[in-house]
């Protein structure tokens, strides 16, 4: 008699969702993931841009690097690292502070090994989602969630009212899909009706983030005023860090590109003044003004670069962790989890130790099926 394979669906494709669909994959469940954006990463995103002469620019606008302290996922690192997706970027970081304008020691929050995607951050993401039993879907908004009593399963609806299939369980690692309270940008009602978890939506409601701004800057030759790869500031109110991004292992050293982080208060004051929708082509230029400037301001000799251009990340850094030691919220007879870096901590490890446990939880709930 053939076995009965379970169908679940992913909503994101950041490293949370990667992460569980793949581990939900190699235990013998269909796996479709659904998402929004044109490719996978989330915060891992690698952004592509280019110049008007026809330069390609990669940078990793969101998650710079990721450090590991859990054993479990160490083992995931090793598995990266042998297939040849992560490897450890081995630069020094170190503290500056704006009102002395010196550096100060050596950036203690920086100092174990920090890892990267290779040739991008995307690169775990993408190679996760492209596995055996895996089917990625991009550019699909799952509108609406239905939960079908007679038939015991999940039926997905677009956000445009095209019929995505049923499917026997949920993982929900998209912020949006449970919560617009994440980003507050998002004005229309999540597809998970969260009405039918009391439990769950009692968790879920008033989670604060921290945006940021991040501005992506290319140089046609090194910097070689600045001693690191990787600064952290103090006394600034407009910058929190800034990163060389074409210092990491597998990137073009065909430029000098850089990353640089706005402080959460200094997003906060720009969306309060610009508002939460889409932030306009002048509201972007007056960001990549300040937030030059304020790097040029340190005293570090900053030429102007040929390319500049901000992106804000509206949901950048949850405050507080939803799921605590469960690492993953569920629902067992509706067979649905909910994962991401807000059940553990706004970080990468955070997001993968969630996904992971999120796929345990299901593969746990369909062997007592």
């Amino acid at each position: 008699m053939k076995s009965v394979v379970n169908k679940v669906a992913v909503l994101g494709c950041g490293i949370s969702g990667a992460v569980c669909a793949s581990v939900l994959a190699r235990n013998g469940v269909s796996v479709t993931v659904f998402e929004s954006g044109r490719g996978p990463g989330g915060r891992m995103s690698q952004r592509r841009e280019t110049t008007e002469d026809g330069k390609e620019l990669f940078f990793d606008h969101g998650a710079p690097f990721f450090n590991v302290s859990d054993n479990n996922v160490m083992n995931l690192v090793h598995e990266w690292e042998a297939r040849g997706l992560v490897a450890e970027w081995k630069e020094t970081f170190r503290s500056f502070d704006c009102i002395s304008c010196k550096f100060v020691d050596t950036e203690k929050d920086g100092s174990g090994k920090k890892y990267v995607g290779v040739p991008g951050m995307n690169s775990i993401c993408r190679a996760m989602c492209h596995e055996a039993g895996v089917e990625a879907k991009f550019g699909i908004t799952v509108g609406r969630l239905e939960w079908l009593d007679d038939i015991n399963s999940w039926s997905l609806i677009s956000l445009d009212g095209q019929n995505l299939g049923h499917f026997d369980g949920v993982v929900a690692s998209d912020k949006n899909a449970v919560s617009p309270r994440f980003t507050g940008v998002t004005r229309r009602p999540p597809p998970l009706d969260l009405s039918l978890f009391p439990e769950l939506a009692l968790k879920l409601q008033d989670v604060p983030v921290h945006s940021c701004f991040a501005l992506m800057l290319a140089f046609s030759e090194p910097l070689t005023s600045i001693p690191v790869k990787g600064i952290s500031f103090r006394n600034s109110e407009v910058l929190s860090w800034a990163f060389c991004d074409s210092s990491k292992p597998g990137r073009s050293a065909t430029s000098e590109c850089w990353v640089l982080h706005s402080t959460a208060a200094y997003a906060k004051a720009v969306i309060r003044e610009t508002g939460l929708q889409k932030p306009s082509n002048e509201a972007l230029t007056k960001v990549v003004e300040e937030l030059f400037e304020e790097f040029q301001n340190t005293g570090l000799d900053i030429p102007q670069p040929f390319f500049m251009k901000a992106h804000r990340w509206g949901s950048a850094f949850p405050a507080m962790k939803v799921a605590g030691e469960e690492k993953c919220l569920w629902d067992w007879k509706k067979k649905l989890a909910i994962c991401g870096d807000f059940c553990v901590s706004p970080n990468v490890e955070g997001a993968v130790l969630s996904g992971t446990e999120a796929a345990k939880k299901l593969l746990e709930i369909f062997s007592c099926l």
